[in-house]
Formats: C-alpha cells, sequence, structure tokens
C-alpha cells in the first residue's frame, strides 16, 4: 500500500509541470467560432512559442522600444485581420475589430503569453442552409493553425458539417437555420 500511495504522491506532484508546457518553435494561431442569427464571433488566441517569440515581438514592436504601444498594438491586429478572410455561401464578409489582449513582453518570450483579439462580422440568417469559409493566411513557416466551431447557443442553428485543410489554416462549416 505504501508503494501505490508513494507512485501517487509522485505523480500528483509530476502534474503541474505539465501544466505549463508550451510550443517552442511555432506560433500557435487558435481560433474559435460562435454563430448567433445577428453575427460570427471569432476569438483568435495567438501564442509565440520561446523560439519565434523575437519575430513575433518585433512584428508588432514596430520602433524595436520594447513597449508595446497602443498604437503597435491597433496596428498589429490590424495586420492580423488583414490576413484572414471569411466568406457565407461565396459572399465575403467583413471582420471588425473588438477587443485585444497583448500579454507582456517577457510573457511573450517565455512562451507563455497569448495575444487575444476577438473580431465579428455581422450578418442577418434566414431560414436555410449555410456554407461559411474561413481562411487564415496570417504569418511565417512557423505558423501552426487550429480552429473550431462552438456549439451554437441558438436552438435555430445546426452545425451540419466542419472541414479544414490538413494544416487548419483553413476551415470550412455548414449549417442551417431553422425556423425562428
Amino acid at each position: 500500500m505504501t508503494r501505490i500511495a508513494s507512485f501517487a504522491a509522485i505523480a500528483l506532484l509530476a502534474l503541474p509541470a505539465s501544466a505549463f508546457a508550451h510550443r517552442l518553435d511555432e506560433y500557435l494561431q487558435a481560433t474559435t467560432l460562435n454563430i448567433t442569427h445577428s453575427d460570427i464571433s471569432l476569438h483568435l488566441r495567438l501564442t509565440p512559442g520561446v523560439d519565434v517569440a523575437e519575430g513575433v515581438i518585433g512584428q508588432i514592436d514596430r520602433n524595436g522600444d520594447g513597449n508595446l504601444s497602443l498604437a503597435e498594438q491597433v496596428g498589429y491586429v490590424s495586420r492580423v485581420t488583414q490576413g484572414l478572410s471569411l466568406s457565407i455561401n461565396g459572399r465575403p464578409s467583413q471582420l471588425i475589430a473588438g477587443e485585444a489582449y497583448f500579454p507582456s513582453v517577457a510573457a511573450m518570450k517565455a512562451g507563455t503569453g497569448t495575444i487575444d483579439i476577438h473580431l465579428r462580422a455581422v450578418t442577418e440568417f434566414q431560414k436555410g442552409k449555410y456554407r461559411l469559409i474561413y481562411r487564415n493566411r496570417g504569418s511565417g513557416p512557423d505558423t501552426v493553425w487550429l480552429v473550431n466551431c462552438l456549439f451554437p447557443q441558438d436552438t435555430a442553428i445546426h452545425v451540419l458539417q466542419q472541414g479544414r485543410s490538413e494544416d487548419q489554416s483553413s476551415y470550412t462549416l455548414d449549417f442551417s437555420v431553422s425556423a425562428l
């Protein structure tokens, strides 16, 4: 019994270390989409790994002073947004920037700082079937993408099928809207 208790204690002590694991050589860009009758919300979580953090910081900190000013943050959000596209049934949708949060430079250098960007596309869905296509063409060769749709809270919106390119930089969502 003592061996089991000792093993369990060692296993429990090892768990917190894995909670702090992070990517080293990639720039993770994870996007979640939330669909309602009146808009599509996108939440981007951008996390540079330790090995690529300096390059990402350099893209944001244009004057190189080590401080991410509000103007530099707004500029980076704009550049990220320009690398994104969203269309519904083949018609492009304009993405409107919302709130954005930037971690400290130190946190990004440590690989634990995540940039949070909220965007939305205003729309009015009527009864019918829809195909949403989302593309993220941001950053460079060290970028990895993840994308997923949140389960719709509105019972009239039904996810039919999701599809992704192999690298997940492109995402397709087929969904329907039933009677309102």
